[in-house]
């Protein structure tokens, strides 16, 4: 038995699925039951755990809002039959007084005892909750035996006015409910923003956040728990479905020893990235209902990557290479795409193109007459292997995944209906020289791409000795561009100022600029940078504008 005077907490960090409401409405009854029978005071429940985050447009839909007001119901009623006073708290959207809210609902004895409305909307990156919700006013403390525990959902702790009101009402406390999407460095930001609450206020703060894949959005977990030290006392795992079982004294979390810089950041930026990209695949694939994935084998660095991850997330039966090589695939790349498919046992095909292309050169040939060969021919062939793939995917009734990276995005170095051809986009936020450390970082754990694929120069392979850097700059210089340019909005004599030639600055934004209408047709893919693009990069296709 715990003692009475203590507060035993279980956060449940878990994946929600976006608009599996009867699934989600399952889970917080059935974890709240077993939790209870264990002895917990207080259960947590994430952001919008009811209806999964972000659900955007479903909130517009009255028979999305009644089927979770019906499962909340629901929920209030097994809770009052099955777990006596354990406190439940969980998100959900909640209409009141003719608004509808960003909402938090804790139910003791299955009654409600407190309802927390959001109120700092985040409407930036990939955030639109302005266009849902409306704000809350006051920040919610509830009494749970005897314990002031404030409730904050996951913006409001990022505003110290907010916080600021749970403290003027007494909380002993806070427990932060999020839905909280990852990109690099994130853990560093949660981490600075709650040790910095616990340190002006005194008092613990309780983080809480979501896991799985959601579209484009990854959410890693990676649960917090500082105390009133300042100090992180417990963390989730990430990118993974887990508990940390916790008790207040009143005044502070016990029975935690405070975690080692080890611990605080047991994995290195590869290893983090690459967990998000097998989420982001694995609920992305599944949750759309497929059997599992087809994948165009180039031979190169991209396509070992993404076969890599593809196999991690799915297992190896669920996946499928294709080869398709042309008149200008040299033998290396041959011989290291079927390496590839062997070592991590995927089913292998080769098709040849060389026939299809040349059918449709002679279909063609009455309308190009005399042209001159210039990418028209070389698009041709991407276009060849994207019908290809489509074509395997309808048989077989799996997903094509496409094998572009950010960089190549960025710059249009890609082929709209050819090798933009698929249902997602893996590595879409990965620019090419973190590709490269990323295989070299799965390589670490076993070998399974080919060290000559990390070490020869890419190339599309479309026409006679093709190099990446024939139409591109080096890539350590054009991901830096990019970096400054796309992800920091920097100006391009401030670009030039960090030691870039000012020729190559302006030809990658032109690029950039130029090849928007190509981005708008691609396939979502996972968003693991600041800014990536998709949700949260949203510019106009026609534009007189330029950047200066």
């Amino acid at each position: 038995m715990t003692n009475p005077s203590m507060l035993k907490i279980v956060l449940v960090q878990d994946t929600f699925q976006v608009g599996d409401i009867r699934a989600n409405a399952d889970k917080i009854i059935d974890i709240s039951i077993k939790a209870s029978e264990q002895g917990a005071d207080l259960v947590v429940f994430p952001e919008l755990a009811l209806v999964g985050y972000p659900p955007e447009d479903l909130l517009h839909r009255t028979g999305f809002l009644r089927q979770a007001n019906k499962a909340y119901l629901r929920i209030q009623q097994r809770l009052l039959e099955s777990v006596g006073d354990t406190a439940v708290i969980f998100g959900l959207p909640l209409e009141h007084a003719d608004a509808l809210y960003n909402a938090a609902v804790c139910f003791i004895d299955g009654k409600i005892k407190r309802i927390c409305f959001k109120q700092s909307l985040p409407n930036y990156s990939v955030f639109d909750e302005v266009r849902y919700f409306s704000a809350g006013t006051e920040s919610a403390v509830v009494d749970i035996k005897g314990h002031r525990v404030g409730i904050l959902i996951c913006e409001d702790v990022w505003q110290s006015t907010v916080v600021e009101k749970s403290i003027a009402q007494g909380a002993q406390l806070v427990v932060v409910l999020n839905a909280s999407p990852f990109h690099i460095d994130k853990h560093a930001e949660r981490l600075a923003t709650l040790q910095q609450h616990a340190r002006q206020f005194e008092i613990p703060f309780l983080y809480l956040n979501m896991t799985g894949g959601q579209d484009e959005l990854v959410f890693d977990g990676d649960s917090l728990v500082i105390n009133r030290q300042a100090e992180l006392v417990s963390r989730a795992k990430l990118f993974e479905s887990d508990q940390l079982e916790l008790v207040f004294d009143g005044k502070d979390i016990v029975s935690q020893q405070v975690l080692s810089a080890d611990e605080r950041e047991p994995d290195t930026d590869e290893a983090t990235i690459y967990k998000a990209l097998v989420t982001g695949v694995r609920d992305f694939v599944r949750q759309n209902g497929f059997g599992g994935v087809v994948i165009g084998l180039s031979g190169g660095v991209d396509s070992a990557l993404t076969l890599a991850v593809a196999v991690d997330a799915l297992g190896a039966e669920n996946v499928e290479a294709v080869m398709m090589p042309s008149r200008y695939t040299a033998d290396m790349s041959l011989q290291d795409a079927e390496a590839e498919a062997e070592t991590l046992g995927v089913k292998y095909d080769v098709i040849e193109i060389e026939d299809v292309f040349n059918s449709f050169l002679r279909s063609l040939a009455p309308v190009f007459k005399d042209a001159p060969v210039d990418t028209t021919e070389e698009n041709l062939q991407a276009r060849c292997r994207g019908v290809l793939l489509m074509a395997i995917s309808n048989k077989k009734g799996r997903m094509v995944l496409t094998t572009g990276n950010k960089s190549e995005m960025a710059v249009g170095y890609a082929t709209l209906y050819g090798d933009m051809c698929g249902g997602f986009a893996p590595i879409k936020d990965v620019c090419k020289t973190l590709v490269y450390k990323l295989c070299r970082y799965r390589n670490s754990v076993s070998q399974v791409i080919p060290e000559r694929v990390l070490t020869r120069p890419p190339t599309a392979e479309l026409r006679e000795d093709q190099c990446d850097q024939d139409s591109l700059p080096e890539y350590d210089i054009l991901d830096k561009i990019l970096a400054l340019s796309v992800e920091q909005d920097k100006t391009i004599d401030e670009i030039v100022a960090q030691g870039i030639n000012r020729e190559d600055v302006m030809h990658v934004i032109n690029l950039v600029q130029r090849n928007e209408h190509k981005r708008r047709q691609s396939a979502p893919g996972i968003r693991i940078t600041r800014r990536a693009f998709g949700r949260d990069r949203r510019y106009p296709i026609t534009s007189g504008y330029r950047r200066n």
